[in-house]
C-alpha cells in the first residue's frame, strides 16, 4: 500500500476514539484478531478503521500501530491526534516490573508518567524531569472498570530495564515498573488536551540481577500476546467506561504538572497512600 501523508481519504470521518500500539510483539495480536479487516499504511504504521459496540451505540476507531521508543511515540500520537481528531486516545501494550513490586501479569493504569533517560548537567535536573513528567487526570473515567488495574506511575526511557538502576528508580521516583513510549505518549496528548488513557500489563521481571526475558524474546511475545488478548477482549467496555457520555459533555483536564517539585510531590503522595494517609 502507498503512504497517505494527507489527513483525508477513507479514514477522514469522524473519529471517536484511536487505540494506539507501540511495539510491533504487541501489534502482532492486534492484527491476527482483525485479520480481515482492510487497513492503510501510514508514515509509522498499519492504521486499521473498526467500530466497536459500547455504551450502547457504535463507536468509530482506529487502532494504530504508532512504533516503538519515545520518537516515534510522540511523532505517531501527534500524527493521530492531528489527523483523526480523537475525543480519546487509548494506549494498550506491555511494560516490565521490577522483581519483588509488583507480579507478571498485572494490568497497570498509569496515572503519572515520567521520562527517567533525561540527564541535565548544566541546570536543575529535576526541572526537566519535571517538564516531562505528566499527571494524568482520570476524574472522566467511569466504574466499575472491566478488568482489575492497578493505578501507578509509569517510568519510560529508550531502553529495556537496567538491573543496576531499579534501586535508584524505585527510591527516587517509587516506580514499579518500566516502559518505552508512556511518558512520550501522554506529554504529547496532555499538549493537546486530549483525553488519555494509557494500559499496560507486566510481561517481565526485572530484579537487581537480570531479567527473566533478557534473552528469551520467546517468553516476552508469549505473555505479550496473554496481555494484548485480554485488553482486546474487553476494549469495548474500556470505550464506554473512557468515551464522553451521549451528551457530548468532555470534564475538564486539570493539565499537566510541569513545575521542579513534581518529582518530589508525587513520590511524596505514593509514600503516603502506602502508609495509609490521604493522597
Amino acid at each position: 500500500m502507498d503512504v497517505d501523508n494527507h489527513y483525508n481519504g477513507p479514514m477522514s470521518k469522524e473519529i471517536d476514539a484511536v487505540v494506539l500500539i507501540s511495539a510491533a510483539a504487541e501489534w502482532r495480536p492486534v492484527r491476527a484478531a482483525f485479520a480481515g479487516a482492510p487497513g492503510e499504511a501510514t508514515p509509522f504504521g498499519e492504521a486499521i478503521p473498526v467500530e466497536f459496540p459500547a455504551a450502547g451505540r457504535a463507536r468509530s476507531v482506529v487502532l494504530f500501530h504508532g512504533g516503538w521508543g519515545k520518537i516515534d511515540a510522540a511523532a505517531s500520537t501527534q500524527y493521530a491526534i492531528d489527523r483523526w481528531r480523537p475525543k480519546l486516545l487509548l494506549n494498550l501494550g506491555t511494560c516490565g516490573g521490577f522483581a519483588g513490586d509488583v507480579a507478571a501479569g498485572t494490568l497497570l493504569l498509569a496515572d503519572f508518567t515520567l521520562v527517567y533517560d533525561i540527564v541535565e548537567q548544566m541546570g536543575d535536573p529535576d526541572e526537566a524531569l519535571a517538564y516531562y513528567a505528566k499527571e494524568i487526570d482520570l476524574s472522566w473515567l467511569r466504574g466499575p472498570l472491566p478488568l482489575p488495574v492497578q493505578r501507578e506511575l509509569l517510568v519510560s526511557a529508550d531502553r529495556d530495564i537496567v538491573s543496576a538502576e531499579i534501586a535508584g528508580l524505585r527510591e527516587r521516583f517509587g516506580a514499579i515498573a518500566a516502559d518505552w513510549e508512556s511518558g512520550a505518549i501522554a506529554h504529547v496528548a496532555a499538549r493537546n488536551g486530549v483525553r488519555c488513557l494509557i494500559l499496560r500489563g507486566v510481561t517481565d521481571l526485572v530484579s537487581a540481577d537480570t531479567g527473566e526475558a533478557y534473552g528469551r524474546p520467546e517468553l516476552f511475545a508469549a505473555r505479550t500476546e496473554t496481555v494484548m488478548g485480554r485488553l482486546l477482549a474487553t476494549l469495548p467496555e474500556w470505550l464506554a467506561a473512557a468515551l464522553p457520555d451521549d451528551s457530548g459533555a468532555i470534564l475538564p483536564n486539570r493539565g499537566p504538572r510541569l513545575h521542579k517539585n513534581a518529582i518530589r510531590e508525587n513520590r511524596a503522595t505514593r509514600e503516603n497512600r502506602a502508609t495509609g494517609g490521604e493522597g
